[in-house]
């Protein structure tokens, strides 16, 4: 899976190829491909590593191609090697292929083709390859052969075909891939972002069971029936978009520094008062005032900062919420009614495991809610109705910006929801609401930290363990400080309710392993001296994030005070440094970590 790119139109493709995989390339990705025409001619370019890799093998960026197709590869079958890199061609090199997904029964599919043909990667996307190409050997048209071949492949697919003689054919079921219509020009992406300011006359989201053809238009097809289909030109977003990282080393560096004024905007026409204006829910506060039982469903940071939610909602609200990792909530029969509310929260809104459950909770008959960063995200048009996080685009795999806005979203929906019940005493709703508001300038103020943190990190470079633990609304952040230190440091960690430290893991503490103890939440207070006393007695390490008194332990780092509910939007900016300090000292790639894809959109 990774990063998709095509081409079809009047001008040279491989500067557009190349520049596109590069937007792309935050999705993660192990190697990079580009295959284009040039007189009947399929030229195949790969390499492992980078897109600048690929750049390198580029020797003319300038030859006059104007169709082809590219791909940055996060590897599912097959080690991250050149053979496996994505784009495939047949061996008489007439057709090539670039696909995300996995085709689960690829390898029944290969036991039958591999008596007549050879396969040269260990990939399931080589296998669905030459079952399209099989059907073309028996005389029939690309279109018809990407049509058969999909019909008996199970699984998830987002592809580009490209024939010999330009033939293009395109197919989406599960995972995500957009047309941009430009001047006299066709391009294909998994994600818009490819397009630049090219896609002048609009996207097309496909849908699942799709395949279009591609000649001077485009052309859809339902993938069982063979009836051509409409399909909806949608605005462009944010066309003329490029990120850079400016004056920043990284873009994780960037993202953190940014989370001021991505508060800002999340929160601008949403505060009236002491209420809260929600214009995407509009017509659900019936819904939600009735409701018995929430379920969010989510994966990685997000499933942290639904954590929070749960939290949030069943103090304001008195409205149970469970809280489901995706991955495990479309493998089992959930309790899920009729008319229950499921929300599910995603940075990219293309998470599979996500996108998944929220299908299965709408055979149910469950109203879906989304909450995500990506407009015209397959989530968000899923879903009955939904708030965006205003995080703008998020580089960085490791989420920063785009977790601290998914926690202001959900406790901003969470007051939302209360007050419509009214059960929350004035002067507490008055608090956290006049915190909300100075949130901006609070997490300013808390990135003054970073020096301090810096500093920390320097003490803790030899770490190979860390604990963090947290109490009420900080546990999750807990969980997520370890995450950021394991996703880009490397470091192994666990997060840990505090009070939990006795049921096991304090076994581990000595000397030579480093506590962060989040004991920034005034309500908690006392008991977090108690597990910091525990530590020290053992001769632990002690390192604790506080907003009032002298702070705890070996060293301290000072965010500011705010109420309880917003306490976790403190304890975060500094774990996020840290995990950040801490992987630059090991000489990691922090916008690329090892392994990790920005979007996971395979199972």
């Amino acid at each position: 899976m990774c990063g998709i790119v095509a081409y079809k139109g009047k001008q040279k493709c491989l500067s557009f190829l190349l520049d596109g995989l590069q937007s792309l390339e935050y999705r993660g990705y192990d190697s990079a491909g580009i295959c284009y025409l040039v007189d009947q001619t399929l030229i195949n370019i790969k390499q492992t590593g980078s897109v600048e890799d690929l750049k390198k093998a580029v020797k003319n960026p300038h030859i006059e191609a104007y169709s082809g197709i590219g791909h940055t590869r996060w590897a599912t079958h097959g080690k991250p090697c050149k053979r496996n890199s994505h784009p495939h061609l047949t061996s008489d090199n007439k057709l090539a292929i670039i696909h995300n997904g996995i085709i689960e029964n690829y390898q029944e599919l290969k036991d039958n083709l591999e008596k007549k043909y050879k396969f040269k990667s260990d990939t399931d996307s080589e296998v669905l390859l030459y079952q399209i190409y099989e059907f073309v050997q028996e005389g029939e048209d690309i279109l018809t052969s990407v049509k058969c071949a999909l019909r008996k492949s199970v699984g998830a697919f987002g592809l580009v075909v490209l024939g010999e003689n330009g033939q293009m054919i395109v197919a989406r079921k599960g995972s995500p891939l957009v047309v941009g219509l430009g001047d006299n020009e066709i391009m294909v992406g998994s994600d818009s972002g490819a397009f630049g300011d090219r896609a002048s006359l609009g996207l097309v989201y496909l849908k699942d069971n799709v395949v279009g053809e591609i000649t001077d238009k485009l052309a859809v097809y339902d993938l069982h029936n063979d009836i051509e289909i409409d399909y909806e030109i949608e605005q462009v977003y944010n066309h003329n978009l490029r990120v850079e990282k400016g004056s920043y080393d990284s873009f994780m560096l960037k993202e953190i520094f940014e989370q001021p004024k991505v508060i800002d905007d999340c929160l601008k026409g949403r505060l009236d008062g002491y209420r809260i204006k929600l214009g995407g829910l509009i017509g659900y506060e019936n819904l939600f005032k009735k409701a018995k039982h929430i379920t969010i469903v989510s994966c990685g940071s997000s499933w942290h900062s639904s954590l929070i939610a749960k939290y949030y909602i069943e103090e304001f609200c008195k409205i149970k919420v469970s809280v489901e990792y995706a991955s495990e909530f479309r493998y089992r029969k959930p309790c899920i009614e009729q008319g229950d509310i499921v929300i599910g929260v995603s940075q990219s809104g293309e998470t599979a495991d996500t996108i998944s459950a929220l299908e299965i909770a709408k055979i149910y008959g469950a109203i879906i809610v989304g909450i995500c960063n990506v407009p015209n995200s397959t989530i968000s048009r899923m879903t009955d109705c939904g708030i965006y996080l205003r995080a703008g685009v998020e580089v960085g795999v490791a989420s920063t910006k785009a977790f601290t806005n998914q926690v202001v979203v959900l406790l901003m929906l969470s007051l939302w929801i209360e007050q419509n019940l009214g059960l929350m005493g004035l002067d507490h709703r008055k608090r956290i609401m006049d915190d909300l508001r100075d949130l901006p300038d609070l997490t300013n103020e808390c990135l003054k930290c970073y020096e301090n943190v810096e500093f920390l990190a320097e003490q803790m470079v030899s770490m190979t363990n860390c604990l963090f633990l947290g109490r009420g609304y900080n546990f999750p952040i807990a969980l997520e400080g370890a995450l950021k230190l394991k996703e880009i440091s490397y470091v192994h960690a666990e997060g840990y309710p505090a009070a939990e430290m006795k049921h096991g893991p304090i076994a581990l503490i000595d000397k030579n392993m480093p506590v962060i103890v989040l004991a920034n939440n005034v309500g908690q207070y006392g008991k977090i001296v108690n597990n910091v006393s525990e530590i020290m007695a053992r001769d632990g390490k002690v390192i604790s994030i506080f907003s009032e008194n002298a702070g705890l332990g070996d060293y301290k780092i000072r965010v500011p005070m705010v109420t309880d509910a917003l306490s976790p939007l403190m304890g975060i900016v500094p774990l996020q440094l840290f995990s950040y300090y801490s992987a630059v000292l090991r000489g990691k790639n922090v916008d690329k970590p090892r392994n990790l894809a920005k979007s996971v959109t395979v199972e």
